[in-house]
């Protein structure tokens, strides 16, 4: 796997935690997991705009947003926060096999993608 995608993937994880922290924080008041979240969504946001620099935004996004989305309904499921359902696991695996197929399909991101939107044209 390349650098990108585990840059992704890793950011991915990251949302999954400040997601998880940000429903932890009782509306940003309780300082640990406010700063939690702080840290967390600096580190994936930083890590998304790296890995869609190599990755069309399109299929870095949905990755982003499906693994991060799944790892938090499972995390919450683990814990109790959540409960769990037979549904609920059709569906996780749903996303997963979607993002499974996003990285399956050929396609880089072309090397003049940036240029429609420079100011010197």
């Amino acid at each position: 796997m390349r650098m990108p995608w585990m840059v992704l993937l890793v950011s991915a994880v990251f949302e999954a935690v400040w997601a998880t922290a940000m429903g932890m924080s009782d509306g940003f008041s309780e300082p640990v997991p406010t700063a939690v979240f702080a840290v967390a969504l600096a580190v994936s946001m930083v890590g998304l705009g790296w890995a869609v620099k190599h990755i069309p935004i399109g299929t870095g996004y949905a990755v982003w947003v499906g693994l991060g989305a799944a790892l938090t309904v499972v995390y919450a499921m683990a814990t109790g926060a959540e409960p769990v359902s037979a549904a609920k696991a059709v569906f996780i695996g749903g996303i997963i096999l979607a993002v499974v197929g996003l990285k399956l399909v050929p396609g880089e991101k072309a090397p003049d993608e940036g240029a429609r939107w420079s100011v010197d044209a």
